[in-house]
């Protein structure tokens, strides 16, 4: 790799905030040639030491499935020691689809603070995605499903989201319920246009310094990428998906900075595996159909019981016998708290908590610590090397409970979901481990991860 940055040892810095989408940003750069290292929390001098020659770091947050005033409280750390390393780019990293509410996952909330320590004169806000079908037009984001396109807040799956649906697809109207901060728009015509330097001069000089940009297209994700490194200063903080880091890339290999591809990997295939998976997402369902279909042992755990602390051990307990049990048939355990929006568990989960009392993120962070909990059961007894946790706000709680510090990319599986490598001080150290969102994969996700996925 051409040094594109040779004034700083780290490239880039990010935070994402949940797991999965973290781990997509590690995807985009290791596979270009870029190596890229991402902690599980915020690292001590001494861990972050042991990546000497890596180029980016990272820190998976679970900032999506939180209220505004936790992030008060815990992204600050975070963003001053990403300052701290100077990179001349630092990124909050969101989910491709913005999943976000003034309540619950506050993008806007997450840019008022990060701002002020990560500078830059300007804000761009990336968030089209072409390589995981996300496409932003005229400041609209669209998402494709099977093939076809979707209007955020026509979407099937993120219109009805339980906790942050989109009634919005214009990200500067939906920003505009989560921060005062003015957003600005370069749109796919002035890029297209060769206007996108004096787009940008115009919308700094109306004082709008958070900018959103569209991206439809490899030609528009190159402009886009030019358009931050070139205008970057001496550091620059930005906002958005992986598509940030598909935008660099682009630019990088078209100024000769990166190889046109790197070399090919894949994954090689395991004998067995174990998945854990607190997604509601009707993509999720349709893949566990397909793997119990081909085989997997399905167990639900019941997550109602999450408001009972003798019943929860009582459920975890039961989940991680019958893990063990498949196992030792010959079957793959898949742990499962729902199949799609319209299970019955979701209501009954819901009645559960209204009836206890409790607060919803609490018993949804118990839920997700009791799924890790059951995997490291299963990990560490059967001793697997191969594990999948499936659910952005899941894989946060759930990789904690394995002790894991930090992962890197080993293989692609599908975009934004890669094979990864535990970096761990107990037994989970060297474990193959995928965290998936809920809207990625294809319907036999959980196959290929055990089989071996496609090549870059």
């Amino acid at each position: 790799m051409t040094n594109p940055a040779p004034e700083a040892d780290w490239l880039l810095s990010f935070y994402g905030d949940d797991y999965t989408g973290s781990s997509a940003v590690m995807e985009v750069l290791t596979f270009a040639g870029v190596p890229t290292v991402l902690f599980l929390g915020l690292p001590t001098p001494e861990q972050i030491a042991r990546f000497s020659g890596y180029r980016a770091l990272g820190i998976a947050g679970m900032a999506r499935a939180r209220s505004p005033r936790w992030m008060e409280d815990h992204l600050p750390a975070a963003f001053e020691m990403m300052a701290s390393l100077g990179a001349p780019i630092a990124h909050y990293k969101v989910c491709s689809t913005f999943d976000s509410a003034p309540e619950m996952g506050s993008i806007g909330k997450a840019i008022e603070i990060a701002a002020p320590p990560l500078g830059g004169s300007w804000h761009p806000m990336v968030v089209g995605a072409p390589a995981l079908a996300r496409y932003q037009a005229f400041g609209n984001l669209f998402a494709a499903i099977d093939g076809v396109g979707h209007r955020l807040d026509r979407h099937p799956v993120m219109s009805r989201h339980p906790v942050t649906p989109m009634r919005e697809s214009d990200l500067r109207l939906h920003l505009a319920d989560q921060t005062r901060m003015p957003v600005g728009l370069i749109d796919l015509a002035e890029m297209k246009g060769g206007r996108a330097d004096m787009a940008l001069r115009r919308e700094q000089d109306a004082g709008r310094a958070l900018i959103s940009l569209d991206v439809i297209d490899q030609e528009t994700l190159q402009e886009v990428g030019r358009l931050i490194w070139e205008h970057r200063g001496e550091r620059l903080f930005a906002v958005g998906s992986q598509g940030v880091e598909y935008a660099l890339v682009a630019h990088w290999r078209a100024a000769g900075l990166l190889p046109e591809a790197a070399a090919g990997v894949a994954a090689i295939g395991a004998e067995r595996l174990a998945v854990v998976s607190g997604s509601c997402s009707p993509i999720t369902a349709v893949q566990i159909d397909r793997a119990l279909l081909a085989g997997f042992a399905g167990i639900r755990l019941d997550a109602s019981r999450a408001v009972d602390a003798r019943a929860w051990n009582g459920e975890l307990d039961l989940a991680t016998e019958q893990a063990l049990g498949a196992l030792q048939d010959g079957r793959d355990p898949l742990v499962f708290t729902a199949s799609g929006p319209d299970d019955p568990a979701i209501p009954a989960l819901g009645a559960a908590i209204a009836a206890s009392g409790d607060d919803t993120g609490e018993i949804n962070t118990r839920i997700g610590d009791g799924l890790g909990t059951v995997l490291d059961r299963v990990l560490r007894t059967a001793k697997l090397k191969r594990a999948v946790i499936s659910g952005g706000d899941t894989s946060g709680q759930a990789g904690m409970a394995l002790g894991i510090y930090a992962v890197t990319a080993l293989a692609p599986l599908v975009p934004g979901s890669p094979l990864c490598r535990a970096h761990a001080e107990g037994d989970h150290d060297g474990l193959e481990i995928a965290f998936k969102g809920g809207q990625m994969g294809s319907p036999s996700f959980f196959l290929d991860a055990r089989d071996g996925g496609q090549k870059a």
